[in-house]
């Protein structure tokens, strides 16, 4: 029989921060368990390689799909999740953006005690060593390696000078003093390789700390509940599915994300009751809220050919591709070292608001449809996604069956606001292609492939072409005692039951204004600190953001 301190169900962003932080106590046993594998192809470890692993279902990407949207033509959309060491910072576009300083404050203002913007932002800093140096806003000694982009490319300029031409703010820092404006993104890439959390807090660790366990393809089945407590975790691993059992003397941790944390939870009979037994599955313990509030940022793209530009497309073409590769496995050099996605803008859909509610990425790249749509011409696309939606989904069971996907239902642009926010920001980027800064790279417009004026026509293109951004969260939401939809407290502790913890982005009351990777990373490293009982660590000076203060 196996026996551990700690379970962590989920080797991804979290589940690699909690690895190494609990183990760093030689004393401490942890277990490891991930249903996927170890991060080694070299489209993990290639920056280039992000499209290839998004667009398809397989090794390192679970390939999930909703179930009918009734706001989207009743499609079911594409939602990549990451599968095996590091999770979804395996596969995302490894951009480094931690959301709005308000955004933390409204968590604190819900009664979330500890989780105000100058709370969290020592987390932040702890995680990372960013290239720059650190300063009031970031920090210098982490496992997360945060770069400046490298591109000389005309469009990443060229789409910050079209923002500001048209009335926008410059911003240089997202992360820092402001966030509203055009500016460059920062990025999980070190010299070249994509930095995930596997590369900065699990590799380190893995094979030199006797005391941590992981276990790959060793897929979490259910938690094991005895008297009102969480004692261990049932699994199955390999090919032949082999049950086994491993049990946890102080708590079972569940990262398993914004999909799958919830849907362990319900296989574990955690949930609502009504739902549990329609799936077949007894109930273990009340909790309503298990799988509910599920937010997600919905996008939709705008693209132009450029005739006179070489993006990604060029290096990825016929002979080009086999060339991009081997510069890159052989001497590390060349194109593959490039995210093909540098800069961006975060912007106000109307004045009166407190913070941007729309976000940008511009990527040097026709890419549709997740890239699932063949591209035959060089071209750069602008995604648009609204940061704050009113609209709520769910994260439910198909079945009882664990080895059986989870069934989501995002329920996008469900209100009014959540449709006119993203029309607004359709309308702020077509004008962005006849500013000076871009109007002598952008060719023909490849998307929308069909003129846009009324609304009606807007919101008509939004539903037959929406995707997500790849960041849902919410689903195992903080709240505080009495909250019958809370299902952890502010210490990420699953109300009423002892020794079970939920720690990723499923925890996240609201969804955060921007891409969710590093907040999930803060989330972890400020759970470390909850389940060890050490002091949280204070920022000296507490900065603010200019349109936070």
């Amino acid at each position: 029989m196996e026996r551990f301190d700690y379970i962590i169900i989920g080797a991804g962003s979290a589940g690699c921060v909690l690895a190494n932080r609990l183990t760093a106590d030689p004393k401490v046993r942890v277990l490891l368990l991930e249903a996927g594998g170890k991060d080694n192809s070299i489209l993990v470890r290639m920056p280039a390689g992000a499209g290839a692993l998004l667009s398809e279902k397989g090794t390192y990407n679970w390939g999930f799909w909703t179930e009918p949207e009734p706001n989207l033509e009743n499609r079911k959309l594409w939602w990549p999740r990451g599968k095996g060491w590091g999770g979804s910072s395996s596969i995302n576009g490894m951009i480094y953006i931690r959301g709005h300083a308000r955004d933390y404050d409204q968590w604190r203002q819900m009664g979330l005690k500890g989780w105000s913007y100058a709370e969290v932002l020592p987390y932040f800093k702890r995680a990372e060593t960013y290239e720059g140096g650190a300063d009031p806003y970031h920090g210098g000694e982490g496992p997360l390696y945060v770069s400046d982009g490298r591109s000389k490319s005309r469009i990443f300029s060229g789409f910050i000078e079209a923002g500001v031409q048209a009335g926008h703010k410059r911003t240089a820092d997202f992360n820092g003093f402001q966030q509203e404006g055009f500016g460059p993104y920062q990025l999980t890439i070190r010299d070249g390789r994509r930095w995930s959390a596997a590369a900065g807090y699990l590799h380190p660790v893995m094979g030199v700390r006797p005391n941590l366990t992981c276990a790959t393809l060793a897929r979490t089945t259910r938690i094991l509940i005895e008297k009102g407590r969480a004692v261990g975790v049932e699994y199955v691993q390999g090919k032949n599915a082999e049950k086994k059992t491993a049990y946890a003397d102080a708590e079972v941790l569940v990262s398993s994300g914004a999909v799958q944390s919830p849907h362990v939870l319900q296989l574990s009979g955690i949930g609502d009751p009504d739902e549990l037994n329609k799936a077949g599955v007894a109930v273990t313990h009340e909790l309503k809220g298990v799988g509910k509030n599920l937010q997600d940022h919905l996008d939709v793209v705008l693209a132009w050919e450029t005739p006179g530009e070489q993006t990604a497309y060029a290096y990825n073409k016929g002979l080009a591709r086999l060339m991009t590769g081997l510069n890159y496995m052989l001497r590390g050099q060349g194109p593959g070292r490039q995210n093909f996605l540098e800069a961006g803008a975060f912007l106000k859909s109307r004045p009166d608001l407190d913070r941007p509610d729309l976000q940008l990425h511009c990527v040097q790249a026709i890419m549709l449809d997740h890239g699932k749509v063949p591209v035959d011409r060089d071209g750069f696309t602008v995604h648009i996604c609204q940061l704050r939606p009113e609209s709520r989904g769910e994260i439910g069971l198909r079945s009882a069956d664990p080895l059986d996907d989870p069934a989501i239902r995002a329920n996008y642009l469900a209100t009014d606001e959540d449709r006119r926010a993203l029309r607004e920001g359709v309308r702020m980027t077509q004008k962005l292609a006849d500013m000076p800064g871009l109007k002598a790279i952008a060719g023909r417009q490849v998307s929308p492939d069909v003129a846009l004026s009324s609304d009606a026509e807007i919101d008509a293109w939004i539903r037959r072409t929406a995707e997500t951004i790849y960041h849902p969260v919410g689903t195992c939401r903080m709240g505080v005692a009495g909250d019958a939809m809370a299902v952890v407290d502010d210490e990420l502790r699953v109300m009423g039951i002892e020794g079970l913890r939920v720690i990723d982005a499923s925890v996240m009351p609201t969804l955060v204004g921007g891409n969710t990777n590093a907040p999930t990373i803060m989330v972890a490293e400020k759970a470390a600190d909850l389940i060890l009982g050490r002091a949280a660590p204070k920022s000296e000076d507490a900065p603010v953001y200019e349109d936070a203060a």
